[in-house]
C-alpha cells in the first residue's frame, strides 16, 4: 500500500504500481476549469485521484483493459475522500472512444510505452508495460476524438520517443502548448517527457527542466517538491 496525504492506493494486484512518473503527471497537468475529466489505463486510480484531490469540481472517467487494475482502482476509489466524482470502466480505448458521446476537458495518459522491447512472459505486466494494445497513434487519434474544444491531453513517455510523440501527434491535429524535460537529477541525461497537447497551435510553446533528485537518493530538489508537496507525506 502506497500512502499520501489526502489517499491511500492498494496494489498488490495491479501490473504497474505506484511510480514517480504518474505522480509527475498527475500533479504537472493543468487542471484550472477543468469539469470532465478521462483518466486512460488508469492502472491502480492513482492519477485519477490525483486529479480529483486538485480539481474539486471535475468528474472524472477512468478506464483500463485489465480487470484486475480495474477492481482495485475501483477500490482505491471507494476508499477515497472522493467516491463519487470517479467512474470506473473496464475497457480499451478503442471500445470506449466507441461507445462514449463525451467530451472532456482534460485528458491524462501514463500510457504503456516500451515500444519495440523484449516483452515480459506475464500477460497482465506485458499489457501495462507495452504499446502493443495503446500506440501513441491511438492513443493521438482516439483522444483527438474525445478532446473537448479548447480540451487538453497530458501524457508523460521516455524522453527518446519526444520527437515520435510530437510527429505523431500533429497527425492527430494536436500540438504541444506545455513541455516538461525531466531527470533524475541534475547530473544526469533527460529521462522522461511530459507534453500538453491542444487542439490549437500555439505561437510559444512553455518547455521547462526538472530534476527529481539533487544527487543524493531520496533528497528531492525544490523545484520537484513543490510539484508533489500536497501528495506526498513526508514533503513539506
Amino acid at each position: 500500500m502506497f500512502t499520501f496525504k489526502q489517499f491511500k492506493i492498494h496494489q498488490d494486484r495491479t501490473a504497474m504500481k505506484v511510480g514517480t512518473d504518474g505522480v509527475l503527471l498527475g500533479a504537472w497537468v493543468d487542471v484550472t476549469g477543468v469539469k470532465r475529466v478521462l483518466d486512460i489505463g488508469t492502472g491502480t486510480g492513482l492519477i485519477a485521484l490525483m486529479i480529483a484531490q486538485r480539481a474539486p469540481e471535475a468528474l472524472i472517467d477512468a478506464i483500463d483493459i485489465d480487470p484486475d487494475a480495474c477492481e482495485q482502482a475501483g477500490e482505491n476509489v471507494k476508499m477515497s475522500p472522493w467516491p463519487d466524482r470517479v467512474e470506473m470502466f473496464n475497457s480499451s480505448l478503442e471500445e470506449f472512444a466507441g461507445k462514449s458521446s463525451e467530451k472532456y476537458d482534460l485528458i491524462v495518459c501514463n500510457p504503456p510505452y516500451f515500444i519495440g522491447s523484449k516483452k515480459s512472459k506475464e500477460k497482465q505486466r506485458r499489457l501495462a508495460r507495452h504499446a502493443d494494445t495503446l500506440t501513441p497513434g491511438d492513443l493521438f487519434r482516439f483522444g483527438a476524438g474525445l478532446l473537448a474544444e479548447g480540451g487538453r491531453l497530458g501524457m508523460i513517455f521516455p524522453f527518446e520517443n519526444k520527437q515520435l510523440l510530437l510527429s505523431k501527434a500533429a497527425e492527430s491535429g494536436l500540438y504541444p502548448e506545455r513541455i516538461l524535460n525531466v531527470k533524475h537529477n541534475s547530473e544526469k541525461y533527460f529521462v522522461r517527457v511530459l507534453i500538453s497537447f491542444s487542439k490549437m497551435q500555439m505561437a510559444v510553446v512553455e518547455e521547462t527542466d526538472i530534476a527529481v533528485e539533487t544527487g543524493k537518493r531520496h533528497e528531492y530538489t525544490e523545484e520537484f517538491s513543490r510539484l508533489v508537496r500536497d501528495f506526498y507525506l513526508y514533503v513539506d
